[in-house]
């Protein structure tokens, strides 16, 4: 957390408030995961062209560079049009102040992480982003690729799903929830499925992300968009933190197993192999 969805809808929710605005100064807070990579008064003055998602990674186009932005484990973005702008707190690590309001990253435990890069083909930006797999919602995300490099893991499908090169973004809560889709089991050796299986995982992951987007995400703990608002598919989900209750579809009571120190939620019945 936060996942693909929940990027994706904190991206959808001030992409078009800041768009076209002017970098008036940048505050930088506690030391983040990495460092920002330049001086603030280096950003000063740079016009924001756009938004766009890599992963989990929002990127801000400027005018000269781009701004890598990622949310950790507990952050959120705000944007704050409003004057004057709320005082930072203790958590609000880093503060892009623009013609047109105040992009704040909020982050406890500080995994997040705002970094600027010459290019998407600089060194800085290359270090993030070039081992990330396809985009799932993207033309670029293969059945065929994708199933080869299944046939190549004799690991269980989950952590496949999770490593983030098959495919990237599918975090720990669409995972469990595209494989109920899918009718396949968790500790299924990802070398196992047959291209018929692949396919309907395929088609899992595509659909359950999109209507996570659409739903705006998963609010678990504290997650909100740039707006303040909250996401909804967890009022959905079939497995996620589901434990001992019933399968919506069967009946059956979910079940938690324990991946690579993640929580597994599955239904013994629906995904039997």
């Amino acid at each position: 957390m936060p996942e693909l969805p929940e990027v994706e809808a904190t991206r959808r929710s001030f992409v078009d408030q800041i768009v076209g605005a002017h970098i008036v100064s940048v505050r930088m807070g506690k030391p983040l995961r990495w460092p920002l990579g330049c001086s603030v008064e280096s950003l000063v003055g740079r016009r924001v062209l756009g938004v766009r998602r890599r992963g989990k990674y929002l990127l801000l186009d400027l005018d000269q560079g781009l701004l890598l932005v990622h949310l950790g484990m507990s952050g959120s973005l705000g944007f704050f049009k409003a004057h004057p702008h709320p005082h930072p707190g203790a958590h609000d690590h880093c503060d892009v102040h623009t013609t047109q309001g105040v992009l704040r990253l909020h982050d406890p435990r500080r995994f997040g992480a705002v970094v600027y890069a010459a290019g998407e083909a600089a060194p800085a930006a290359q270090k993030l982003l070039g081992k990330l797999g396809p985009e799932p919602l993207e033309a670029g995300f293969d059945l065929a690729r994708f199933h080869a490099t299944l046939c190549q893991r004799r690991v269980p499908i989950k952590q496949v799903l999770l490593a983030g090169d098959a495919v990237v973004g599918v975090g720990n809560i669409y995972a469990s929830e595209a494989l109920f889709r899918a009718g396949i089991r968790p500790t299924v050796k990802a070398s196992n499925l047959s291209r018929r299986r692949a396919e309907v995982l395929y088609q899992a992951v595509r659909e359950v992300l999109t209507q996570a987007v659409e739903k705006g995400g998963s609010t678990l703990r504290n997650f909100s968009n740039a707006n303040g608002e909250v996401g909804h598919f967890q009022m959905q989900a079939n497995v996620y933190a589901r434990a001992g209750q019933p399968c919506r579809v069967c009946g059956t009571l979910i079940r938690l197993i324990r991946q690579g120190q993640r929580s597994t939620f599955f239904c013994p019945h629906c995904q039997k192999s």
